[in-house]
């Protein structure tokens, strides 16, 4: 897992800009934290920081492709591609020579023998640049989910690219600037496809290939959701998922550093784990870590999203698989910290108003960077599967918007603009941008022929959460990973399983009368019965008042003061008639939501310059 830069320029020599590009570079310094490196050609400049998980020593980056002594294809490259053996044997099979034991040259040479058509045979997560020498021509390929991120900044003769906002930034070219349809995806919470929030940046959509030639940028779609009949009864469909799942565990713990799982106690993570450990039990115990905070369990009281707290669970599962553990206990004073809250939002690059989900995930793997290089994720089996709560109550399902938004909870995470101005909040109407968003949303749903009613609207919910919703969740992890130089890996967005489990129906899904009920029944062999048993419970989010307090505290100076970023776009009554509320005796997550969001956006105003251009 590494970070990566660049710039394409038709119209200068960038053998005269490295000092530009080198700072576009160290800006990847926490993706990878191990080596960095640089590589000049005419019209391309590529920049690379790597943390080493596959060949330590040979797979240094950018990677170059000679023939004849000259250079044919440059790569910069982020990511794991988990078939790279199979590859690298049909490779030297077909005559290529091999220099190195790395997946990164795997996917160079692959290059070399069947061009774009690469895509078609990797199976990992990844993103990368390759310029082809010889046509001049810069590709930027992202991974079928989107779970690698790459972003990209055209400009009059070429074209910037890193893996996040901040690389591009680095340049003089891109300018910092949000405009209304920026502040409106940085509100929305239903992530836009190629928008970067950012005026004139995109991200690389998930599944795509972005092609820039002199005559301009171009490209293409190269994976989708597809709409297949199902065929396979339901003891075929189980038994299919657990044996994707146990190719996906074992493909994905190849590692040459240490390796670990992130264990919270349900259904997905437990999995995880669990089959981590029967594939590595001749190897020694797998490695488990999880987050809590001090007094979460013994004070825990139910919200809209959480019925039981995670730590119970997660001991049953410690006990039941022999996990070598360990629990990461924060308390407030550790998530109000200014520095590590400023990690977060320079990790995230965006002030997306997470709150303590960011702070604490980000210190969760902070903690275990100190003993582990990667990590296993139970991450978009939600997505995958149909485990949040909204796929099974009516009123968000028949609901005319995604259906995250018709929640309460959730529904409270989305309102980031609570106490903007209500002239700015008619400008740029959030209501109207959600609706647009989620019409172009449906309208890319593939269906079967008379496919009608209720399997029909399961199917656009499914295709809603993995293209929209599964970005925000794989966002979060991927920046929060990076920030400390730990690589994570999802194995529910292995393509095969989404693609597998996407066209099964929704009676099949759900044929125990719960959520999840492929997932459990694939896996209940592998688990203690109360993880089996218990229902889906979100990330965890802290309950301390004192932390809500604080918050408080803090907004309440910057009001007082008057002279801070977002003053302009606030309205101070709004401010203080929550602030005049009391703290309850147990602080839920989305009574402070807006709180936590209007301190981060006032931070990201004033720390990262950004001209608002509304």
């Amino acid at each position: 897992m590494c970070g990566i830069s660049g710039w394409v320029d038709y119209g200068r020599d960038l053998r005269l800009e490295q000092e530009t590009v080198q700072a576009m570079t160290d800006t990847m310094a926490c993706r990878g934290p191990d080596a960095g490196g640089t590589w000049f050609g005419r019209h391309a400049a590529f920049g690379h920081r790597r943390l080493a998980v596959i060949d330590i020593e040979g797979g240094r980056q950018p990677m170059i492709a000679e023939r004849d002594g000259e250079a044919v294809a440059a790569l910069t490259y982020s990511g794991e591609v988990y078939n790279f053996r199979e590859l690298r044997t049909e490779l030297i099979g077909l005559g290529h020579a091999f220099r190195t034991q790395s997946d990164t040259e795997v996917v160079l040479e692959a290059y070399l023998e069947w061009g774009e058509d690469l895509v078609e045979r990797i199976n990992g997560m990844y993103a990368f640049a390759i310029w082809d020498a010889r046509r001049e021509e810069l590709l930027l390929i992202r991974d079928r989910m989107g779970i690698k991120p790459l972003y990209y900044y055209p400009t009059p003769q070429g074209v910037l690219f890193g893996s996040e906002p901040k690389a591009i930034l680095a340049n003089p070219l891109a300018e910092r600037v949000v405009d209304a349809d920026g502040l409106r995806e940085l509100l929305a919470f239903v992530k836009t496809p190629q928008r970067a929030v950012f005026r004139g940046m995109y991200e690389v959509r998930p599944g795509h290939i972005v092609r820039v030639r002199r005559e301009g940028v171009g490209g293409h779609r190269y994976w989708r959701l597809e709409a297949r009949e199902h065929t396979d009864d339901l003891p075929t469909t189980i038994r299919t998922i657990r044996e994707l799942l146990d190719d996906i565990i074992a493909r994905q713990l190849i590692s040459d550093v240490p390796l670990c799982t992130l264990l919270s106690g349900g259904l997905d993570s437990s999995a995880v784990t669990a089959l981590a450990a029967r594939a590595l039990e001749n190897w020694g115990r797998v490695r488990s870590f999880s987050v809590d905070f001090t007094g979460y369990a013994e004070n825990f009281q139910p919200d809209d999203m959480r019925d039981t707290p995670d730590t119970p669970y997660v001991q049953d599962v410690v006990r039941h698989v022999g996990s070598d553990h360990r629990d990461i206990v924060l308390n407030s004073a550790d998530l109000m910290d200014h520095d590590v809250r400023a990690a977060a939002l320079r990790a995230r690059d965006l002030p997306l108003g997470l709150g303590d989900l960011d702070t604490s995930l980000y210190l969760l793997f902070k903690a275990i960077r100190c003993h582990s290089t990667v990590a296993l994720s139970g991450e978009s089996a939600d997505e995958v599967f149909g485990g949040y709560r909204w796929f099974h109550e009516p009123a968000a399902v028949n609901a005319d918007t995604f259906p995250w938004l018709a929640i309460p909870g959730i529904a409270e995470q989305s309102t980031r603009g609570r106490f903007f101005d209500e002239h700015l909040l008619r400008k740029i109407d959030l209501p109207a941008y959600r609706a647009d968003g989620y019409q172009q949303a449906l309208a890319e749903v593939p269906h079967l022929p008379g496919e009608t009613g209720l399997e029909k609207r399961m199917r656009e919910i499914g295709y809603l959460h993995l293209t929209r919703f599964v970005q925000i969740l794989l966002d979060r992890k991927d920046r929060m990973s990076m920030a400390v130089g730990l690589e994570v890996r999802v194995p529910f967005c292995d393509h095969r399983l989404v693609q597998y489990v996407f066209n099964t129906p929704w009676a099949m899904k759900t044929f125990d009368g719960r959520e999840k009920s492929l997932l459990r029944a694939a896996v209940e062999d592998v688990l203690p019965r109360s993880v089996v048993e218990r229902r889906k419970v979100p990330y965890p989010s802290t309950q301390d008042p004192a932390y809500e307090q604080a918050l408080r505290t803090e907004l309440a100076d910057l009001i007082a003061d008057g002279d801070f970023a977002a003053a302009p776009l606030v309205d101070t009554r709004k401010i203080r008639n929550v602030l005049d509320q009391p703290v309850g005796a147990v602080s839920f997550q989305g009574a402070r939501s807006a709180i936590e969001g209007l301190l981060q956006f006032n931070a990201w105003l004033e720390d990262y310059g950004t001209r608002l251009a509304l």
